[in-house]
């Protein structure tokens, strides 16, 4: 591999992984002590930073220093967390259901040694199970779940304890509870878009301009004190010189 490959492969590498941080290339020039045009060359393979930095770049990326000479595809770290959670989300989320299933099937049970102990029915165990589950859910969601899943679990929870109460004192006339689960779904709502996470737009690189001068305009002042020194001494020559042939003529 020829050494223009080799800066080609970690100026696409170095260049992804500032794109990841969000960060332009002036940031990334004064967090290290270089110059933007330093960055901006490593990225396009016009040269190649020293080792040092290079385990530097590394070190802050996350990022093995073999990974940066790579032509595989280099993930940052933020990006190499994300997988290794969506691996493991079909686990967590088997472990989650067997937890829920477990309410179930103790309500499957109760139900059925009480109806062979007594003869009732109690239908409202498997009413009851139902925020229990949700209680369940939430608690597993907070620990390795989605956010934008929290706000969907209580919002059926609330609900289906509302049911639950009122079918379990539906003597009382009790229906007027439900009035109270207009508030708590505004908070619920309220609490689900103060946690939603704002999306992060890539700042656009300003590249740099070059000043130009424009025809037509007058000279700097260093310019200008220049020629004045210059044509001082030339004048100073001249007056001497009419002098000289005054003398002479007299």
């Amino acid at each position: 591999m020829e050494n223009q490959d080799i800066n080609l492969i970690v100026g696409q590498n170095l260049q992804k992984l500032r794109r990841s941080r969000k960060m332009t290339q002036l940031e990334l020039a004064e967090k290290f002590n270089y110059s933007d045009k330093s960055i901006s060359k490593w990225e396009k393979g016009e040269s190649l930073p020293s080792i040092e930095v290079l385990y530097q770049l590394a070190k802050f990326y996350g990022v093995s220093l073999d990974s940066l000479t790579s032509e595989n595809e280099i993930l940052p770290e933020t990006e190499q967390k994300e997988q290794h959670k969506d691996r493991l989300f079909p686990t967590k989320l088997i472990i989650s259901l067997l937890a829920v299933s477990a309410v179930w099937i103790a309500a499957t049970i109760w139900f059925v040694s009480y109806k062979l102990a007594t003869g009732g029915t109690p239908y409202m165990l498997f009413m009851w199970s139902v925020p229990i589950s949700c209680v369940l859910l939430l608690i597993f969601n907070s620990i390795w779940g989605k956010r934008q899943w929290l706000f969907w679990i209580l919002s059926f929870l609330l609900w289906s304890l509302l049911v639950c109460i009122h079918i379990q004192l539906i003597e009382y006339h009790v229906w007027i509870i439900y009035f109270i689960g207009i508030p708590l779904q505004i908070a619920v709502i309220l609490w689900g878009a103060l946690m939603r996470k704002p999306k992060n737009k890539q700042p656009k690189e300003k590249p740099v301009k070059e000043k130009k001068i424009k025809k037509g305009k007058s000279k700097p002042e260093d310019e200008q004190i220049s020629q004045v020194l210059e044509s001082a001494p030339a004048e100073q020559t001249s007056s001497n010189e009419q002098k000289n042939i005054l003398h002479k003529d007299l």
